[in-house]
């Protein structure tokens, strides 16, 4: 006994050396963000000497403010808005890729599909307003006439498709074809990252004083997420069932949560991730990204990608 207390007293200040870090998801809680709950409930990150804080989004919670305040360590954006923080003199670095593929699709259905780009004039597309410069960027990268599509202002959902109001929905891959599948209503996607609109989507970003000064924190934290969101492809109906668990009232369905975490799949693992490792991308892939962020208006040079932190990681 005296023996195994000595042990115990010995691991004791380990235990308690942990550095507290925030890490800013983008969205509210949903499997979405599996791959860090899996990180978290697995202690793969006390086990690197971090005390994470996963910190909620949602539609008041900006990502960029928390990190430039350095409430947060690292947080959850997209390049175009980490473009738009740094227009406006954040002094952000993307350091890591989620999505390799960026989740917008136009919804269809198969009785009036819209399969490719060129499918596009004289549909009426539902969609945001506040969404009109994607599918502005998405027509011009395929020489299509974007005045000879109609748009339609819709809230966020599957019904004006459903009712034959629209003949397509923009929307991410992984939400409102979902719902439809889940009412047994089969809809046709068009994925627009297969027709060059390549911007990288659930992107890390951090400040160049935390790639300076907390390296090692940004390290031990990127690491964690590389392995939880491997353990999450290794068994994604686990990782959705952890996730309905871990946040009991925020009303998530179990179902929904399992499609969405298998349809997230190939838009955040790839022939370059299997070679390279989780979060990786390419010198074509940056290049890929300033033209499509240039024709939504937003001028980026290739330094505000920093892949400093997965060399680290990946060549460990």
């Amino acid at each position: 006994m005296a023996g195994l207390a000595g042990l115990a007293a010995c691991r004791a200040p380990a235990a308690w050396a942990q550095t507290p870090v925030g890490l800013q998801l983008s969205w509210l809680h949903s499997v979405q963000f599996a791959g860090s709950y899996l990180a978290l409930r697995n202690g793969w990150w006390r086990d690197a000497g971090l005390e994470v804080s996963l910190l909620q989004g949602g539609p008041n919670a900006p990502v960029e403010p928390p990190v430039v305040a350095g409430n947060a360590l690292v947080g959850i954006s997209a390049a175009d808005y980490a473009a738009a923080a740094v227009a406006q003199g954040a002094p952000f670095r993307i350091i890591g890729v989620a999505m390799q593929k960026n989740p917008f699709v136009i919804a269809s259905l198969p009785g009036n599909p819209i399969g490719t780009p060129a499918d596009l004039p004289g549909k009426r597309i539902g969609m945001a307003v506040a969404n009109t410069p994607v599918l502005q960027a998405l027509c011009r990268l395929n020489d299509v006439d974007v005045n000879a599509v109609r748009i339609v202002p819709t809230q966020y959902s599957a019904q004006p498709l459903i009712a034959g109001e629209v003949d397509g929905l923009l929307c991410w891959e992984t939400d409102l074809p979902v719902a439809m599948a889940i009412q047994g209503i089969a809809a046709r996607t068009m994925l627009m990252a297969d027709h060059g609109y390549a911007l990288h989507s659930q992107t890390y970003v951090a400040t160049t004083d935390s790639l300076s000064r907390r390296r090692k924190d940004l390290v031990a934290l990127m690491a964690g997420e590389v392995r939880g969101w491997n353990a999450y492809r290794a068994d994604t109906d686990a990782a959705a069932d952890l996730t309905v668990a871990m946040f009991p009232d925020a009303g998530l369905d179990p179902a929904v949560q399992r499609l969405q975490a298998e349809r997230q799949v190939p838009l955040m693992f790839s022939p370059l991730t299997d070679a390279h490792g989780f979060g990786w991308w390419t010198d074509e892939g940056i290049e890929a990204n300033i033209r499509t962020l240039a024709l939504l208006g937003r001028t980026v040079t290739p330094d505000l990608w920093d892949r400093s932190i997965l060399d680290e990681i990946h060549a460990g």
